[in-house]
């Protein structure tokens, strides 16, 4: 209870200081309680924000049916006066498909099949109530080729920031007589910003360690020899940064700008999020985190592109 109430508290304080969007994750029968139903949460945040988008990256689409995410996602919608943003994912765990029944070997088939129906849904009226936005974004999530195509065909967004990825989206979008002008990309940049980033990585380091361990541990548990394959790994590895976990990072505001910039100039990045806290790490320090994107980061981003 006070975990939640915390993060109802700090998103409304976030939105009051500049912060435009929430994205909420799925995981299910983690020892550690992460957040199995982002839809609810999403609605308890749409009560408490006015203005901050909120939006899921991901749901995982294989686990429900499209009626039960569309009507979910439109009362989100409704209860936010039109602030929904629906990322769907295939997952990865194997307990989490045999918990609610789900093929995980189509996961991807089921993600597309999903994604489709719910457009369809919204669209044509099949489900009720109707959410407000006549067109509510819909985004794919997926690191790879796979996931990229999928949301081109559909011609929804793609909730990755790989410029890999970019000419096989656009090429998917094309293929399905959708207007590749129209490519649409978001995703996560793993850095907590901080005043003093090497003391702040001293105390964040454990709390990263242990994400990270528990989402390889998770990741291989169910498949045969307990083992990730390489293409599982390859979705999930973190390259490019620190000696110990690699992609994260910890730096000043001003060196997250350096990065980002280029980064984003070559993408039709529509959001870029980042994680509000690592595994519990102290309130003084996500509170800061915060802080420094809505004051400092996010303007000078909006300014550079």
């Amino acid at each position: 209870m006070q975990l939640y109430e915390g993060w109802l508290s700090r998103l409304a304080w976030a939105e009051r200081i500049g912060i435009d969007a929430v994205w909420l994750t799925e995981h299910h029968l983690f020892d550690d309680g992460y957040l199995p139903q982002p839809l609810t949460l999403a609605a308890a945040i749409a009560a408490r924000t006015e203005r901050l988008r909120i939006g899921t990256a991901i749901l995982q689409a294989p686990l429900r049916p499209a009626i039960d995410i569309a009507e979910q996602g439109a009362l989100v919608d409704i209860i936010s006066g039109g602030r929904f943003e629906l990322g769907l994912g295939a997952g990865y765990r194997v307990p989490e498909w045999e918990a609610f029944g789900a093929d995980g070997g189509r996961r991807f088939e089921l993600l597309e099949e999903r994604a489709a129906e719910v457009r369809r849904l919204w669209q044509e009226g099949g489900a009720t109530p109707a959410p407000v936005q006549g067109r509510v974004p819909i985004w794919i999530g997926g690191e790879g080729p796979r996931g990229a195509r999928i949301a081109g065909r559909l011609g929804e967004g793609l909730l990755a920031l790989k410029p890999e990825l970019l000419p096989v989206y656009r090429e998917a979008l094309a293929g399905a007589g959708h207007d590749p002008a129209a490519a649409a990309m978001g995703g996560c940049a793993n850095l907590i910003l901080a005043d003093d980033p090497e003391a702040a990585w001293a105390r964040i380091r454990p709390h990263l360690e242990f994400q990270w361990r528990s989402y390889f541990e998770y990741a291989a548990e169910g498949r045969p020899g307990g083992e990730l394959r390489a293409a599982d790994a390859d979705e999930l590895r973190l390259t490019d940064g620190p000696p110990l976990l690699p992609r994260f990072d910890v730096v000043t505001p001003a060196r997250a700008l350096e990065r980002l910039r280029p980064w984003l100039a070559e993408l039709p990045a529509r959001h870029v999020y980042f994680w509000g806290s690592i595994a519990g790490m102290d309130d003084d320090l996500v509170d800061r985190h915060v802080e420094l994107l809505a004051e400092e980061l996010a303007p000078a981003l909006a300014s550079a592109l």
